[in-house]
């Protein structure tokens, strides 16, 4: 078995595990989570009535996440033992919850290993750690000093293309697409690695093919990787206490952008609540806990709505606005 350490998760795989550098040392061997690649999911399900249902369907008209959930035993209490997530491209996950943690996965001709690890390493184990009751923000996370900031917002966004024009200039990366928040507002580190589509790769390096696929083989997945393990970049391999999360807004044309743009608690807040990882999984009562605990992180961390120039050129301006920002004592 591979032991690893990502999200403040401790994993350990009878695979190696792409783009996540395994460790020597267990910090708390009795929280491991095994990990199985490959082998037929354990028949514990009733695949009958799916607890979720994805609202979007892939071209054949499938759904692109069906999620079920069941307890070994007749009883209404929660969590479940179990939940069995299939993705509509052929890759399955069974996610253990009790009496310990464990993850199954397999998958279908042409997907391969790596094609089930971009899963893993996102709503699997972000789904995880919702369940235990962290904070997971669908954001980007760079370290600044002996700090963090995030950058928050949707698909799209340029959360990725920021904090790797960030690493471009020597900072250190924690986090990519997922930033995971421990009670005090530590930012967990995740793997050395920002994923980027090929627009972001031409204007940052002048070539779509500066970087590598993640998955070659993929008729369809087309994101690139950045190996923050390489020479002239930085993976920031311990937690960083929050100092700030700045919320990507649509890019704009004016002559002024970038610009910050202040707004109310209330706005902020709703802007958290948005950009939660695997939201759409939680149930009512986590949802509430969801909610006190980012009005915690409201009373204590700035969130700044920023809005970055349409053209990628601008892209320096956007980051000296940043760091200006977080230089002024005000």
């Amino acid at each position: 078995m591979i032991h690893y350490q990502v999200y403040g998760l401790e994993l350990c795989s009878d695979a190696p595990i792409p783009g996540v550098a395994p460790v020597t040392s267990v910090l708390l061997p009795e929280n491991l989570i095994p990990v199985s690649w490959g082998q037929p999911l354990p028949q514990v399900l009733n695949h009958l009535a799916p607890w979720y249902v994805s609202p979007t369907q892939d071209l054949a008209g499938f759904p692109l996440l069906m999620v079920w959930r069941s307890s070994l035993k007749e009883s209404t209490s929660y969590p479940p033992d179990f939940f069995h997530f299939r993705y509509s491209e052929g890759v399955d996950f069974l996610v253990q919850c009790r009496p310990s943690w464990r993850i199954w996965t397999t998958w279908q001709p042409p997907l391969t290993l790596e094609d089930a690890a971009t899963y893993l390493l996102g709503p699997i184990l972000g789904f995880i750690l919702r369940l235990k009751g962290v904070i997971c923000l669908h954001a980007s996370a760079v370290a600044i000093g002996n700090q963090a900031i995030a950058f928050l917002g949707s698909s799209g966004a340029g959360k990725s293309t920021t904090a790797a024009a960030f690493a471009q200039q020597g900072y250190g990366i924690l986090s990519d697409d997922v930033v995971v928040l421990t009670p005090q507002f530590l930012v967990e580190p995740a793997y050395p690695r920002l994923r980027l589509w090929s627009e972001s790769v031409q204007h940052l390096y002048g070539s779509p093919e500066h970087l590598p696929r993640i998955v070659p083989s993929h008729p369809t997945w087309h994101k690139q990787y950045l190996d923050l393990t390489q020479p002239g970049y930085q993976f920031q391999p311990n937690p960083l206490p929050l100092k700030g999360i700045y919320h990507l807004q649509p890019r704009s044309e004016e002559d002024h952008a970038p610009y910050l743009t202040t707004a109310s608690l209330r706005s902020h807040l709703i802007s958290l609540v948005t950009n939660t990882y695997t939201n759409y999984l939680l149930d009512k009562p986590q949802r509430q806990q969801e909610f006190i605990l980012l009005n915690r992180l409201l009373k204590t961390t700035p969130v700044k709505k920023i809005t970055p120039h349409q053209h990628p050129e601008r892209l320096p301006q956007l980051l000296e606005l940043i760091l200006s920002d977080l230089a002024d004592p005000t």
